[in-house]
């Protein structure tokens, strides 16, 4: 018998390959390229799949909802028994009252399912029941080798500790969690490292591995607790590495003078210079020259130092910069760099910049970009030209301002999943899967993903492309961005990985506010994948991720009815509140995309220091100097996004340079395929 999902999977599967964006005539050449590229063609957003009612996954979801409040009875449901989803109402039902479960009970449901991702989910919480009630045995019959988390192995080695089975691999294994991090271990662990101590096991040479380790990660808690066993003349001196790390102290001028010592005092120092790079600059030479600094040591510092002056454009950032080794430099300092110069205007210094950076750095797609800018505002046209033409191939924001800057059509090479009718069926009949897209239509989406990791667990890459694409036919977009690869192919299923619904109500409302679709489009994948539940820590809430506050003064605003809260869940209500709220960022901020879409992810305050430090820069260094990584790659990210969804809603697009200034009735650019092909945008 075929399992009851099945219809609702194949039904969508007929549909959504027929109407799927990749499956697009052949491009042909346009008269008017350049031999070296192929014209790409889009069709209109189609009309999303909606899935058929299977009213047995409405009983399931029910009968979920009944386990979780200690509603449930067998006996209404004997008809589910068989359906594949009844067994996550198992798991609510033995979940809600674990700790008087009987063992049979646990033990016979993980033995039937205990390969599948419902037995994964169930094992652990029965393990650390099983701890709270002092059973040893049936924790060791519960026990999975696939379990690697330090909680759930401490809770074994306590087990094994407490029926007395400590051998050899029994101490290996508790010394390898002890000094597997320098971060704070699971109070789980407490009694096997107290054991293991009683035994000996926790020596002196182990200890100070801990401590170092925890310096490194600057936890001076970990550091004394580790350090407890140690002699007492031993003990006394990790104390005082200890007290370093929380604040540097002149005691340690007489430490000995080791590498131990050494990497403790340049540790607290960079951590002073976290928050105070002015002291920690001033105490640095005393230090460095009493305990004998390596130009590591020095570096570990300086890192520091000029890391956080730079990342709030003091004014001595460009010193501080130039102060660290270059052995010390890494990626992240030399962006910094990089923005520091061009916070200040200074083109030689950041065309410099970039040109210290290693070649996979330099040659990214951002940089490339940036030195082809620098390159031709200090005058050297002919670097500036072949720079843009590489960064131009790229399917991204620095992409497609490079080839504003040349002439060029926007380069986009999509790709369609290339499967037999054999291999969709068998994708499709996948059980994992099936039960994977049936926890996500009842909004189970924690169950889901682990269903579905097992299911593309065992696929190859055009299988896993199937099942995004299955997973997309029913509304779960978020598939595609967290199961499509890093390869060009993967990178290029456009149609899956910048997914088009309520397409309908986007136009609406873009229209209703004056706005670019594409943008509203693009904001909904950056903020939600066009998951309509979707909600934050923040609370923002639906599509567009909007706060309710923010939503009701909106409404307000524009005199629609507010029905509070819940509603942002609603797609319509959600997409007009949003999209006016983008209107009313740009009229607050003069018109300007850059800044609205900077304001809408960092808030007002951010946007206005940002605003005041760098008043009239051209956007696309503006938005590189941005503090804020999240917000940086943000504001690049959505702008890029309104490119390719022009390209869906459109087939062409608005030039970026003129979406940036806010003008949305500027001539529009086509799309072409260099061959060989484009990076495709991440």
């Amino acid at each position: 018998m075929l399992p009851r999902i099945l219809p609702i999977v194949l039904a969508t599967l007929a549909t959504s390959f027929a109407t799927s964006a990749c499956a697009r005539s052949t491009p042909t050449a346009s008269p008017t390229a350049a031999p070296t590229t192929t014209a790409v063609s889009t069709t209109a957003a189609t009309t999303p799949v909606q899935p058929l009612i299977d009213l047995q996954r409405l009983r399931i979801g029910a009968a979920i909802e009944a386990a979780e409040q200690g509603r449930f009875d067998a006996a209404q449901y004997v008809d589910l028994a068989d359906h594949p989803l009844f067994r996550w109402v198992e798991y609510a039902n033995l979940r809600r009252d674990i700790d008087r479960l009987p063992a049979a009970q646990a033990n016979a449901f993980l033995q039937q399912y205990r390969d599948t991702a419902v037995g994964a989910e169930f094992r652990p919480l029965w393990l650390a029941a099983s701890a709270r009630r002092d059973d040893p045995a049936s924790v060791l019959a519960a026990w999975s080798d696939r379990l690697t988390a330090p909680r759930l192995r401490c809770v074994r080695l306590d087990a094994q500790l407490s029926l007395g089975r400590t051998d050899a691999p029994w101490t290996q294994e508790a010394q390898a969690i002890w000094n597997s991090s320098g971060r704070s271990l699971p109070d789980e662990c407490d009694p096997v490292f107290a054991a293991l101590d009683a035994r000996g096991g926790l020596p002196p040479a182990m200890r100070w591995s801990r401590i170092e380790k925890a310096a490194t990660e600057w936890q001076p808690g970990v550091m004394r607790s580790a350090s407890r066993g140690l002699p007492a003349g031993e003990r006394g001196l990790a104390e005082e590495y200890a007290s370093f790390l929380e604040a540097p102290h002149p005691r340690a001028l007489n430490w000995p003078k080791t590498d131990r010592s050494r990497l403790i005092a340049s540790q607290g120092l960079a951590k002073l210079g976290k928050s105070d790079p002015d002291r920690a600059e001033a105490l640095l030479p005393q230090y460095a020259s009493a305990l004998g600094f390596s130009e590591a040591d020095r570096g570990r510092v300086l890192y520091q130092i000029a890391l956080w002056t730079v990342a709030s454009y003091l004014p001595d950032s460009a010193r501080r910069l130039n102060l660290v080794p270059a052995a010390s430099y890494d990626e992240r300092l030399h962006e910094w760099r990089v923005r520091e110069a061009l916070s200040r205007s200074d083109w030689p210094a950041a065309l410099a910049a970039i040109r210290q950076m290693g070649d996979s750095q330099r040659n990214d797609s951002r940089y490339a970009y940036f030195e082809a800018r620098l390159a031709e505002l200090t005058g050297d046209r002919s670097t500036a030209q072949a720079k843009y033409r590489a960064a131009a191939r790229h399917a991204e924001f620095h992409g497609f301002l490079a080839a504003d800057r040349i002439g060029q059509p926007y380069a986009l090479c999509p790709s369609s999943i290339d499967a037999d009718p054999a291999t969709r069926n068998a994708v499709a009949a996948n059980p994992a899967l099936q039960r994977a897209i049936g926890l996500h239509l009842l909004g189970r989406h924690g169950w889901a993903v682990k269903e579905w990791s097992d299911a593309i667990a065992g696929f190859n890459d055009t299988q896993r492309q199937v099942a995004v694409q299955i997973a997309q036919a029913n509304g779960w977009f978020d598939r595609a961005v967290f199961s499509l690869g890093k390869a060009p192919g993967e990178m290029q299923l456009y149609d899956l990985r910048f997914p088009l619904h309520h397409d309908a109500s986007i136009r609406r409302e873009a229209k209703r506010n004056g706005i670019d679709p594409a943008w509203v489009a693009a904001e909904i994948r950056a903020e939600s994948i066009f998951n309509p539940k979707a909600r934050s820590g923040a609370n923002a809430m639906g599509l567009m991720q909007v706060i309710p506050a923010t939503g009701a003064a909106v409404a307000r605003r524009i005199g629609q009815a507010w029905t509070g809260a819940d509603s942002l869940y609603e797609p319509d209500t959600n997409i007009a509140l949003g999209t006016a709220y983008l209107r009313q960022m740009l009229d607050q901020y003069g018109g300007k995309p850059y800044f609205a879409i900077a304001g809408y992810n960092a808030g007002p305050a951010p946007l206005g220091r940002w605003q005041s430090q760098r008043p009239g820069m051209d956007p696309d260094f503006w938005i590189e100097t941005i503090s804020y990584k999240e917000t940086r790659e943000y504001v690049a990210r959505v702008l890029a996004f309104s490119v390719i969804y022009d390209w869906r809603l459109d087939g062409d697009a608005l030039r970026l340079s003129d979406r940036l200034e806010g003008r949305t009735n500027a001539p529009r650019k086509p799309f072409m395929c260099p061959l060989p092909h484009a990076v495709a945008a991440s």
